[in-house]
């Protein structure tokens, strides 16, 4: 017998109204001349205009919200390579709360700006040297934090699985959704709304060719992890190995996992700023890139992909566009 969710459709459902006036409902965007090209519904939910520019604000403040006050006057502390690390920061600053944020030393300096803008403090590592997880724990033991984990809560997750029905509430229908998945959490939330409310609809977790650690756990049906030392422009879901609360989810409910290469995810970046003007960030794209690579067929049917965020320096995304060699063919 499979063990209860750590998160269902009731907790997600709370999250979203207590979340209502504070996150962004994001659009779920649709070209008519896109889907002509491919010949079957291409949707794309922006969570790139979220605050903080990420779906991550959802989770970090669904769990701040919920801590005791004692609680919000230690702080927050999470690991974060980015994205979660500004949702956690705006979240505890709306709250009354403060937070600390353990990020790897290779992130891109524009998200450590803007994580440090929202009155955050940064404890940077070593990727390769050091368990972003013991780094946490011991900060922890130092400072009495609270650990706002990326996904590893299930307040987390509620918060995260609100974006899942929003989109049900705008289209009907889809055949698949495929969600850019680092930790698994927003993928996991998304299957446990999709199961519950439109169990027709499969779900993907699309992932970096080298950071495919959840497709090749699904396979294996356990979870394993990506080797030491690779890279990927898609630093927002580079994670070691699937969540260990996430992952018993995405075994039991997804389709299966999805890559997409790095020269894809670039291809991917210029496609949706040619044909849906928005700002991708590189991990963001994975589930677009593995649609347009032919990854899944579109041919028919219905298929929507969650742009996760749009946290990129203009600089860096420049160079990445200038990378792509994709003409579309639209015109």
């Amino acid at each position: 017998m499979i063990a209860p969710h750590p998160v269902d459709l009731q907790a997600i459902s709370q999250a979203d109204k207590a979340l209502e006036g504070v996150v962004i409902r994001t659009p779920l965007l649709e070209n008519q001349d896109v889907n002509q090209h491919l010949g079957g519904r291409l949707l794309i939910k922006a969570e790139s205009m979220q605050r903080t520019g990420a779906f991550k604000f959802r989770g970090a403040y669904n769990c701040i919200r919920q801590l005791s006050d004692e609680e919000k006057a230690r702080g927050a502390i999470t690991y974060s390579s980015g994205n979660h690390a500004q949702g956690v920061a705006l979240a505890a600053r709306l709250l009354g709360s403060s937070a600390l944020i353990v990020m790897p030393s290779d992130v891109p300096e524009a998200k450590m700006h803007a994580t440090r803008d929202l009155g955050a403090e940064i404890a940077t590592f070593e990727r390769d040297l050091e368990s972003s997880d013991d780094v946490v724990e011991r900060l922890r033991l130092e400072t009495g934090r609270i650990i706002v984990p990326p996904s590893a809560d299930a307040r987390v997750l509620a918060g995260a699985g609100t974006a899942a029905l929003e989109m049900l509430e705008q289209a009907e229908n889809m055949d698949a959704i495929l969600v850019p998945c680092g930790g698994g959490g927003l993928t996991a939330a998304t299957a446990v709304v999709m199961q519950a409310l439109s169990p027709k609809t499969l779900v993907y977790a699309a992932e970096p060719a080298l950071f495919d650690d959840t497709r090749r756990s699904l396979e294996a049906g356990g979870r394993v992890q990506n080797p030491v030392g690779q890279r990927t422009i898609c630093d927002a879901i580079m994670t070691p190995t699937p969540g260990a609360l996430t992952f018993p989810i995405n075994l039991d409910l997804l389709a299966g996992g999805l890559v997409a290469s790095d020269d894809e995810v670039c291809a991917a970046m210029l496609f949706a700023f040619e044909h849906f003007k928005i700002v991708v960030e590189p991990g963001a794209a994975v589930g677009l890139a593995a649609i347009l690579s032919g990854r899944i067929d579109i041919t028919g049917k219905t298929i929507a992909t969650v742009v996760t965020g749009g946290n990129i320096d203009a600089a860096r995304y420049g160079a990445l566009l200038k990378r792509s060699a994709l003409p579309s063919g639209l015109t």
